[in-house]
């Protein structure tokens, strides 16, 4: 994963909206800098993930800047979150913001494993990182931070979403996202894909062998809201020797008491 994040897939359903275009092709930009943290992210790197000229990113991203939704780091050239979309967030985080609801939950996760622990939102196709909370064991995996998004099957928390969506809805994102493979590796093509969301489907929880950055693992499972669709996910990431065979169930076992204590607590608030 380069500066500017994972590629933002959109479905395109702005054919025949006029204006839309414009529109899908600046929130796109707006998703990649947000996923690009506090670091910010380079013209280059959002073209390209854009799939856009430089040309037109740099009048796309001067046009958000005048509105300040995004701004510019003077020292690094870097684009990065403006103070309007810190605005608007205030106001939607009433509807949709879990955070304070699952803190405590994240933190008595990593405390218990000693490992990293997070949670993340399905976002269309794609999950978001909400929350990370470090645990006392001091080998860390950096994978994941929050605003970090992940097509879903990818890291964990997006395949713990996945294996428990809807067959139909499974098999329709497989079919909007061949480029998978090609992305992130043989891995991620549709046989082994199956083979993968039929295993987390079986233990209940994902886990990812590095697949995502060699001897990184990653553990997840699904958070699910009132209607008993898989809406979040909590994830554990650490190094490989974390994840041994011995140690594993055990971690699934505290991983899905946890994602079930939220899922009661978000369903209880309505979520």
């Amino acid at each position: 994963m380069d500066a500017a994040g994972p590629t933002v897939h959109i479905v395109d359903t702005t054919a025949s909206v006029p204006g839309a275009q414009a529109v899908a092709r600046a929130a796109r930009l707006l998703r990649l800098v947000t996923a690009s943290g506090e670091r910010g992210a380079k013209l280059a790197d959002l073209a390209r993930h854009a799939d856009l000229s430089r040309s037109t990113t740099h009048r796309l991203l001067a046009a958000l800047r005048a509105e300040g939704l995004v701004d510019q780091d003077d020292a690094t050239s870097c684009w990065m979150p403006g103070p309007e979309l810190f605005l608007m967030g205030t106001v939607a985080a009433a509807r949709y913001d879990v955070t304070a609801l699952a803190r405590d939950v994240v933190r008595s996760l990593a405390a218990r494993t000693e490992e990293s622990a997070f949670l993340s939102v399905r976002r269309g196709d794609e999950t978001v990182c909400l929350l990370r909370e470090e645990g006392a064991f001091p080998i860390r995996s950096f994978v994941l931070s929050e605003g970090t998004r992940f097509p879903l099957g990818v890291a964990s928390a997006g395949l713990a979403i996945l294996a428990f969506l809807p067959p139909a809805d499974v098999e329709a994102y497989l079919a909007r996202h061949p480029e998978l493979a090609e992305r992130w590796g043989a891995a991620h093509d549709v046989v082994a894909m199956r083979a993968r969301l039929s295993e987390t489907r079986d233990r209940g929880y994902a886990v990812n062998p590095g697949l995502i950055v060699e001897g990184s693992w990653g553990m997840g499972a699904a958070v699910f809201n009132r209607a008993g669709q898989p809406e979040w996910a909590l994830s554990l990431t650490g190094v490989q020797f974390r994840f041994g065979d011995d140690r594993l169930p055990a971690l699934g076992r505290t991983l899905l008491a946890h994602a079930h204590q939220l899922s009661t607590r978000l369903a209880a608030a309505g979520r």
